[in-house]
């Protein structure tokens, strides 16, 4: 089971962890355990949200209705070091986050769904309610750019993966409704080769700034 106590010391040094590799995989018949799920949720909403919607003014991720394979898939990147993120240093290892125990987060969270805007009032609503709606909602606020041009690079360089709406296909991942300071810094670490992309060159080789923030633009506004 998932261990909040060491992962929640401040003081342990990063050199424990630097080591761990993803040493092995979810039995076949491993059964999802929703129980387990929200209990290491409690640690993950610091940063992600007690929704998995997010945080830190968009610099942790919306994990909220991502593919469990995606999510578990960069998990194992980050228990192997091939994707490098030190906040996730502390967490992203086999003692505090076994096989298991990533099975259940990821599953747990792929099955949240979060609307991009708050339902109709109908009547008289209480107060608390309305508050929690308003916590289940993701609407990502326009980014200044070239909608034009955001859309044309798009549309030829991302939509093979991530769908013409940007809402992901198969185990590729919604970038539609995700953050835009978390988005903009992944486009800077494929286009500079911090971050591995199968397709490096080919999407990020020419992208310029521009392209960037006009692509960004695009995305901002399709959830609206």
């Amino acid at each position: 089971m998932f261990v909040k106590a060491l992962a929640r010391s401040a003081g342990l040094s990063c050199l424990l962890f630097a080591g761990s590799l993803w040493a092995a995989d979810v039995p076949e018949d491993y059964e999802y355990d929703k129980y387990n799920a929200e209990d290491i949720n409690e640690l993950c909403a610091g940063c992600h949200g007690s929704l998995g919607q997010g945080g830190g003014g968009g610099v942790y991720p919306r994990l909220a209705g991502l593919p469990q394979e995606y999510m578990e898939e960069q998990i194992k990147n980050f228990k192997t070091r091939k994707r490098v993120n030190i906040p996730m240093v502390p967490f992203a290892n086999d003692r505090e986050l076994p096989p298991e125990d990533v099975r259940d987060i990821t599953t747990y969270l792929s099955n949240i769904k979060l609307a991009s805007q708050l339902p109709e009032l109908s009547g008289r609503i209480d107060g608390l309610e309305r508050l929690q709606q308003a916590e289940a909602v993701v609407q990502i606020p326009k980014h200044e750019g070239d909608l034009e041009n955001g859309e044309e690079y798009y549309m030829e360089m991302c939509r093979g993966c991530h769908n013409k709406d940007g809402m992901g296909r198969g185990n590729k991942p919604a970038v539609t409704g995700q953050h835009i300071k978390y988005l903009k810094k992944q486009f800077q670490d494929f286009k500079s080769g911090e971050r591995e992309h199968v397709d490096q060159v080919e999407l990020f080789g020419e992208m310029t700034d521009k392209d960037i923030e006009d692509v960004l633009a695009f995305l901002s506004v399709q959830d609206d």
